[in-house]
């Protein structure tokens, strides 16, 4: 008995050790288990996967936020996140979406965009627009020539600079009738209101040069003869037929050198020598 009182203290001692011991022993598993958790996902999809969270807020700052930071992380996994957002009830962050899921294959985020062609505000449609052209799929070409229609001047320069930028031989026509209905036999043209906004029609004719079908010859050729046209359209339309490369352009612009604006006489002059380099490559 006596021995046994003496060594109690020693026997209470190790036996809180023990039980702390278990205590920090379940600790450090449990930690461990939480770090394994972890490790599983590399840094980037840490980082997607907050944004995702984000998408989620009820602030459109922390949403618009979310999604330029997934745009800037420039991989298709985020901009997969990013297409849920397209639907987002705010125009601004429907807005931003648009320019957040370009990482994706050019049809896969085509898909997700061309239904916003159709939506309410005229900003959308119109960054939407942008938004196709950098995507070069020709699914959305359909879509954006029915856009040369918009009622709204910024949308109807989008869609023709996009239409350009996708550079498809299909949208040749629809962009000659708007730079120059008379210039296209069509049944449509002849209901058609007649362009008159300088960007759209500025933008109609870099594009037909920037696709190179010479289909879009006779429209160019009109404008480019017309004294009451813009200067900086005709500038356009000359440029436009030297990128084009056909012999056939280059008669109108050597009338066009001897205009009284220099910039489209040098205009006409550089896109002369575009056509002979072309030539002189056996491009014709």
């Amino acid at each position: 008995m006596h021995n046994y009182r003496r060594r109690s203290p020693v026997i209470g001692s190790m036996l809180i050790a023990l039980i702390l011991l278990g205590v920090t022993g379940a600790r450090t598993i449990r930690v461990h288990a939480q770090g394994q958790t972890q490790q599983t996902l590399t840094p980037m999809q840490v980082a997607i996967e907050a944004q995702r969270q984000r998408l989620n807020s009820s602030e459109i700052e922390d949403r618009r936020e979310a999604l330029m930071q997934l745009r800037a992380l420039q991989r298709p996994e985020a901009s997969r996140v990013a297409l849920s957002a397209l639907s987002d009830p705010a125009p601004i962050i429907r807005v931003t979406a648009a320019a957040a899921v370009l990482w994706l294959p050019a049809d896969e985020s085509a898909a997700g965009l061309i239904p916003l062609l159709s939506d309410k505000d005229e900003f959308v449609r119109q960054q939407t627009a942008y938004a196709l052209g950098q995507t070069r799929s020709r699914s959305a070409v359909a879509r954006l020539i029915e856009l040369l229609g918009d009622k709204q001047d910024s949308v109807r320069g989008a869609a023709a600079v996009a239409l350009g930028q996708i550079g498809d031989a299909t949208a040749v026509t629809a962009l000659a009738e708007v730079l120059s209905p008379q210039a296209v036999l069509s049944k449509k043209n002849k209901k058609s209101k007649r362009e008159q906004n300088p960007f759209v029609l500025r933008s109609a004719a870099r594009s037909l040069g920037q696709i190179g079908n010479r289909a879009a010859l006779p429209a160019l050729i009109v404008v480019l003869q017309d004294e009451k046209a813009e200067s900086d359209l005709r500038r356009e339309a000359a440029s436009a037929l030297g990128t084009i490369g056909d012999p056939s352009a280059i008669p109108v612009l050597r009338s066009a050198m001897t205009d009284g604006d220099p910039y489209l006489a040098q205009t006409a002059h550089e896109a002369i020598k575009k056509i002979s380099r072309f030539q002189t490559a056996g491009g014709n």
